[in-house]
């Protein structure tokens, strides 16, 4: 009997925090805009810098490979 009142006791919390998570009335649950805001000005900064300096960088990673590849 007592594991019966165990089951329904997890049960019921894991009901609730389930339904907290879905009502917003969990404080944990984070701010999705502020997620995609910080995303899309990352991906804006990568492509500021990316632009003016794509040769510079792409030389440096292929000078980079050769070398590693090169001393093997």
């Amino acid at each position: 009997m007592r594991a019966w009142a165990w089951l329904l006791t997890l049960t019921a919390t894991l009901t609730r925090g389930v339904a907290a998570r879905l009502r917003d009335d969990d404080p944990e649950r984070g701010d999705v805009p502020g997620w995609v805001m910080i995303t899309v000005m990352t991906a804006a900064l990568v492509l500021a810098i990316l632009v003016p300096f794509r040769e510079a960088i792409v030389s440096a990673v292929q000078n980079a490979l050769a070398s590693v590849t090169a001393g093997g």
